[in-house]
């Protein structure tokens, strides 16, 4: 399979490596405008599937890009999601394909399904006081991270006492906010821990990534997906993972 892959930091390179050990081919990388519009062009014409990991504000225009030239992407990059709508209309009308998710690691999304049931669990139990906690890199440019936004809505979905989230800083003692805590620190590839404290005790359940390559596993298994099943539509990631890996 030939991949482009759009965003060439730390993500894109690990990608490229791992796409690599598993016999596929990397025949575009591009980081800026210039490779857009010179060296990659048409993306359609190069690469079977791009495999998007860029910025928040780059993202959408680079997923519109890609319909139009009429090649397939995987997205994990974060903040953009309130385009979501725009987006899903744009690859409709194009016949295009998007896999999107906040975090491609298949670990990640089997943590996602525990905070769910979770959720449900305790929405049964007032006593106990929820908060969530993400720990990133100093050069991650979104908080809360990716990660959390779906793990606190999930909650506020699931436990009836809970009516939105709010950062940390900005919590007031009204039980109904589900405060999130960002920490940027140097090196921390993600953590991301859901605590329920009451009187009494503490439960807690974390998830640790310890490098990226989880990340990049599941955007490759997701560009795999594509190239043997040929579907279009926008699909997310836990619905690729749960039902065809």
């Amino acid at each position: 399979m030939k991949i482009a892959v759009i965003g060439y930091g730390k993500m894109g390179k690990t990608i490229h490596a791992l796409a690599s050990q598993k016999g596929h081919t990397i025949t575009c990388t591009i980081d800026n405008q210039e490779e857009w519009n010179n060296s990659c062009k048409p993306l359609g014409e190069v690469a079977d599937v791009a495999i998007e990991f860029s910025i928040p504000e780059a993202a959408t225009q680079n997923i519109l890009r890609c319909f139009k030239e009429n090649i397939p992407v995987v997205c994990g990059t974060t903040g953009w999601l309130h385009d979501l709508d725009m987006v899903t209309e744009a690859c409709n009308k194009a016949n295009g394909t998007l896999i999107y998710a906040p975090n491609f690691s298949p670990g990640v999304n089997l943590f996602f399904s525990l905070n769910e049931w979770m959720g449900k669990l305790m929405n049964k139990f007032s006593d106990y006081d929820t908060s969530i906690e993400e720990i990133h890199h100093t050069q991650k440019l979104d908080a809360p991270s990716g990660t959390a936004i779906p793990l606190a809505n999930k909650l506020i979905e699931e436990m009836e006492r809970l009516k939105k989230w709010v950062p940390a800083e900005e919590a007031s003692e009204d039980l109904s906010e589900l405060p999130v805590f960002s920490e940027r620190i140097e090196d921390v590839t993600g953590i991301h821990t859901v605590t329920w404290e009451s009187e009494i005790d503490q439960i807690q359940i974390r998830h640790t990534a310890k490098n990226r390559s989880g990340f990049a596993y599941g955007a490759v298994l997701s560009a795999e997906w594509i190239h043997k099943n040929r579907k279009t539509g926008v699909f997310p990631f836990q619905k690729i993972l749960f039902n065809a890996f």
